[in-house]
């Protein structure tokens, strides 16, 4: 099975089991009995959650809270890339108020479902979700001020080609700002070659082979085996980048 329809199944399979009162496992929900994953949970605060459906908050499978790190500002239209249950759109399309925009883009059938109920309980009207690729984003060139996402870029095969997408979308000087799960290294070159300036990478949470412990016996591998290859070498990060203000070509993106 090729990568993104194994993505495709994870998501929906977790968007269905979301809808039949449990959580996608474990989510951004504290306290879910069972629920030991030191990447998806405890990442949004009360102030945040307490507005929104449930739904929107079990649903959630990001490794950060890029709402809250991003920049917006009012009257801005923001795109998430990987919507999935829409809680990032939701807080991001309150951030930017009435004036402003928020689309998330999903592939998966049964999470767009689920986002767009969660935007009808939770009575936000400046919010679009869209069905598609991140690497074929259905917008037009220069149309958005940020571009966030909340762990969904590592899961993509081509992730030069998300990168480029995201740049071609943006409007000249707008942001990119996305928490995913990095190699703890160099900034990746991937971010330069696309057209982007001023990359920054911002740890969140590094994780050590005790966080992944439970998961990995769960899966049959020896953690301890595997330690010395893998201690401290993954982490969370929030990384923010610039799409230039000159119409020179700077990157493939920009000449497409």
């Amino acid at each position: 099975m090729e990568v993104r329809e194994a993505v495709r199944m994870k998501y929906g399979q977790a968007a269905l089991r979301v809808k039949a009162g449990g959580s996608s496992c474990c989510g951004s929900a504290p306290g879910v009995p069972g629920c030991a994953d030191p990447i998806t949970s405890n990442l949004y605060d009360a102030s945040q959650t307490s507005a929104l459906p449930e739904e929107a908050v079990l649903a959630s499978l990001g490794c950060g809270n890029p709402a809250a790190l991003a920049q917006l500002n009012p009257g801005e239209t923001v795109l998430d890339l990987g919507s999935g249950g829409g809680i990032d759109v939701l807080l991001s399309a309150r951030r930017v108020g009435p004036a402003g925009k928020a689309y998330g883009l999903d592939m998966t059938g049964e999470m767009l479902a689920l986002a767009r109920e969660n935007q009808r309980k939770a009575g936000v009207e400046n919010v679009e979700f869209l069905k598609g690729e991140i690497e074929n984003i259905p917008l037009p060139d220069n149309s958005v001020d940020v571009v966030i996402s909340n762990c969904v870029i590592n899961l993509s095969a081509d992730k030069d080609r998300v990168l480029r997408e995201a740049f071609r979308v943006l409007k000249p000087g707008g942001r990119f700002a996305v928490s995913d799960v990095v190699v703890r290294g160099d900034v990746p070159a991937e971010l330069a070659r696309a057209g982007f300036e001023e990359i920054s990478i911002e740890p969140t949470r590094v994780y050590s082979i005790e966080d992944a412990r439970q998961f990995l016996a769960a899966e049959g591998v020896d953690a301890d085996a595997i330690a010395p290859m893998v201690e401290g070498k993954f982490m969370s990060a929030f990384i923010r980048a610039v799409k230039p203000l000159s119409k020179e070509c700077c990157g493939p993106a920009c000449c497409s």
